[in-house]
């Protein structure tokens, strides 16, 4: 007789005006088993966890825990019925310690003052039980990020959770962390929590889970264990079509170094150095990748060299010119091409449209001005070249750029950089918050880029892309370049060590 599942999700259907989010989605976890949830962006996961963790209602469809129909209309609701949730940009005050974050938003046994001590001496006993440690009176702010990570587990953990939901939770752990996580993740299971796993690291995904199940377009479209498949048929059942998980990289002879970075010093928005004495050489016809978990100057680095923070000491040179603390439009003038971190902070305009994001670069080019005026025949004909040439899905060239995908704002960005015939490129997370589509295609110009002799410096926190696209790896930790190695003698063991500080 089959056992009665923690968790069962019957027939969820969820509708958001023009978008059918969730498509009849069927959906269980039993006790003491991971159960990963995989999917490309916007394939329903997160819809699917809020309507589990009430922050949505089902349109029809129905949530059966321990197999009576539950009515969760609340996150308390869901936190009464045992539901906890650890989502992927962590809820805690910095400023608090851990077990006053802990405490928030429970009564007290002492009426209005919370009884600290009584909660530090049950989160001793948690940390106990799965190996989560995590001092009870230190603020938050002082913690690593696996360190705070812990303290959500223990805050669900201390609510009495069965049924734990992780939203992405390696997304900004170094390997280390992760094989850590993983056997807190085990321990629980062994004492009977069912767990659902949300990732998009298809290794991790195959290491840590009991089954999976795929959806795609807020349907689902198989189920699965990690004994019946690997990382190219997961793939291929997210996208629904075949995936090149790895470019093809053609044999290229390096170049001369056409970014040289010397003895650069930062500081960063806090005043203090965010990078420190950094040196690095960036030749034609490699990619130079720079892994390290991200707030170890990585950001800081990228727009000194863009022109867009200054350095405090040491040079930036493109092909000899010296372009220390120069401004953004001479860096570009150089031969330079950037991809940024934050897509709509940096690298495009959410209220322009497509064409006119398309342009922002080179907008004063004699080839689109008719006279004074901006001749806008010439300037569509481009526009429609690239967005054709870079797949980018758009329903017009005259729609608002924050109302397309994550995946295509990217292709966008990349096209309109490229399109400048750099000699240097620096692209920062180029493919964080794609789906794997996208990341395919953007991996693949990076490729062809580096091919044609372009120096690519790319900084990312993903070690898959790191080693899938370098042809060498420079390590950031502290602000420091700790380490540099050839992508041939690189191991992700390693390679996390020095993410560490090893």
């Amino acid at each position: 007789m089959e056992r009665t599942p923690l968790l069962s999700m019957h027939n969820i259907t969820k509708t958001f005006p023009g978008v059918l989010a969730n498509d009849d989605v069927s959906f269980d976890v039993h006790s003491g088993e991971v159960h990963t949830l995989l999917g490309e962006n916007g394939a329903g996961k997160s819809t699917l966890m809020k309507i589990l963790f009430g922050l949505y209602q089902p349109d029809s469809g129905e949530i059966r825990l321990r197999g009576e129909i539950a009515a969760i209309d609340s996150p308390t609701s869901a936190i009464e019925h045992r539901v906890g949730m650890v989502h992927q940009h962590f809820m805690l005050v910095p400023t608090l310690t851990v077990a006053e974050n802990v405490a928030l938003g429970l009564p007290s046994a002492r009426g209005f003052r919370t009884d600290l001590d009584a909660v530090s001496e049950r989160i001793l006993e948690i940390s106990n039980q799965y190996g989560l440690a995590v001092d009870p009176g230190i603020e938050i702010w002082k913690l690593s990020v696996g360190e705070r990570q812990r303290v959500e587990i223990i805050k669900a953990l201390y609510r009495d959770a069965e049924l734990l939901v992780l939203d992405e939770p390696t997304a900004v752990l170094t390997p280390q962390e992760v094989d850590d996580l993983f056997v807190i993740l085990r321990q629980m299971t062994n004492d009977g929590t069912g767990i659902i796993f949300i990732s998009h690291k298809l290794h991790e995904v195959l290491e840590l889970s009991d089954r999976i199940t795929v959806l795609r377009n807020g349907a689902v479209t198989g189920s699965t264990t990690p004994a019946e498949s690997d990382r190219q048929q997961l793939a291929e059942m997210m996208v629904g079509r075949e995936v090149k998980l790895a470019p093809d990289k053609p044999a290229v002879d390096r170049g001369p170094a056409r970014l040289q970075l010397r003895n650069v010093s930062v500081k960063g928005d806090r005043g203090t150095v965010a990078v420190d004495d950094v040196s690095l050489d960036v030749h034609a016809g490699e990619i130079v990748g720079i892994a390290g978990v991200s707030g170890n100057g990585q950001r800081e680095l990228a727009e000194t060299i863009a022109g867009l923070r200054n350095a405090q000491g040491g040079s930036v040179r493109i092909d000899s010119t010296d372009l220390t603390n120069a401004s953004p439009a001479e860096v570009r003038a150089a031969g330079f091409a950037y991809v940024p971190e934050e897509r709509m902070k940096d690298g495009a305009v959410g209220e322009f449209e497509v064409s006119e994001n398309l342009l922002l670069i080179n907008h004063g080019d004699p080839q689109f001005r008719k006279g004074p005026l901006f001749d806008f025949a010439k300037i569509r004909a481009h526009s429609q070249r690239l967005v054709d040439q870079f797949s980018v899905k758009t329903p017009t060239l005259d729609t608002p750029t924050s109302t397309l995908s994550g995946g295509n704002i990217q292709k966008l960005i990349m096209a309109r950089e490229l399109d400048s015939s750099p000699t240097v490129i620096l692209a920062a997370q180029p493919t964080r918050g794609v789906d794997i589509g996208a990341a395919e295609y953007i991996h693949s110009q990076l490729v062809q880029q580096r091919s044609d002799g372009v120096a690519i410096l790319m900084v990312s926190e993903d070690l898959d892309e790191i080693l899938g696209l370098a042809d060498r790896i420079a390590v950031m930790f502290d602000g420091k370049i700790v380490t540099v190695i050839e992508r041939e003698s690189a191991t992700r063991e390693a390679l996390g060590l020095a993410m560490a500080g090893g």
